[in-house]
């Protein structure tokens, strides 16, 4: 478990919130009791390997996090974790991803909490990477949101990072975002920055703009990072032109896949892709029973 915890920091993730996390998954799948199945299947002293293997094409993320998951439901029993691919890793179908040795039975008592957590949080990479791979060249670089599962923030956005992209503000206390609402409250785009700006003078301040009026305005009062919210392609263009370099440009709002590499072209500095955590599909992941004695 060293190790995990090592991977896992090196990772910028915290092991004993993750540890802790994928327990209340596990206990979660027992609730409170047994697994029958296995119980009644598996002899309690057998061993054997069991292989992690991609059944599609995909970038992996999660692989500690499944670790966790066989270690846990090992129960102290001796257990051996191989990793046959790292995160943020290629794969293509029928590639290991993961080999775990130890007691069968608590390898299949953890196989489902293990895969919920590998395939999801590995569709999340591969998402991002088909979008990073379309913007290729561009300049500009995939960013995500906190339109995150409660709980799983930190593992959504460290799965971004595997993919290649790069995580917008992880809470509403380290980085401002001023939206419509925030404006119709103070006013107007000026007034809520002046007030942001007054009540945090270290943070960075991006404020979401619907029209290229609000643009002009959000420059002029010094925004850092202005976010064009619907914008069409030529009024993305524009607002690159307004700003000049003078602040860092985010295109949100009704970004496709297809149409990604065009927009990245106007010259904006990110694209914002709420689906990278909100909808990716996952990456579909299986456990082989290799080898029994």
């Amino acid at each position: 478990m060293p190790d995990l915890a090592g991977r896992l920091e090196a990772a910028g993730l915290d092991p004993a919130r993750v540890i802790a996390f994928v327990a209340d998954a596990l206990a979660e799948d027992l609730a409170g009791g047994l697994d029958i199945t296995t119980g009644a299947t598996v002899a309690a002293d057998a061993e054997g390997t069991a292989d992690l293997i991609a059944r599609s094409a995909g970038v992996v993320a999660g692989g500690p996090v499944a670790e966790i998951a066989f270690w846990l439901a090992s129960q102290n029993s001796s257990v051996t974790l191989v990793p046959k691919a790292i995160d943020g890793d290629r794969v293509e179908a029928g590639q290991p991803v993961l080999a775990v040795t130890g007691r069968i039975g608590s390898i299949l008592t953890a196989e489902r909490t293990a895969l919920n957590l590998l395939c999801h949080l590995s569709g999340i990479a591969t998402l991002t990477r088909q979008w990073v791979d379309a913007v290729a060249g561009t300049g500009a670089r995939i960013r995500d949101t906190r339109k995150t599962m409660p709980g799983m923030r930190a593992l959504q956005k460290y799965a971004v990072r595997c993919g290649g992209g790069v995580n917008h503000r992880m809470s509403l206390s380290d980085a401002a975002l001023i939206k419509d609402n925030h404006v119709a409250a103070a006013g107007s785009v000026g007034a809520a920055y002046a007030a942001v700006r007054a009540r945090a003078a270290q943070l960075p301040v991006e404020v979401e703009c619907d029209t290229l009026a609000q643009v002009a305005e959000a420059l002029a009062a010094g925004a850092d990072l202005i976010l064009l919210d619907n914008f069409s392609v030529p009024d993305m263009a524009e607002a690159v032109r307004l700003a000049g370099g003078r602040a860092l440009l985010e295109a949100s709002g009704g970004l496709t896949l297809g149409a990604a590499r065009e927009v990245a072209q106007t010259g904006v500095d990110y694209l914002s892709v709420g689906a990278l955590t909100h909808s990716p599909p996952a990456l579909d992941i299986g456990l082989d029973l290799v080898e029994t004695r």
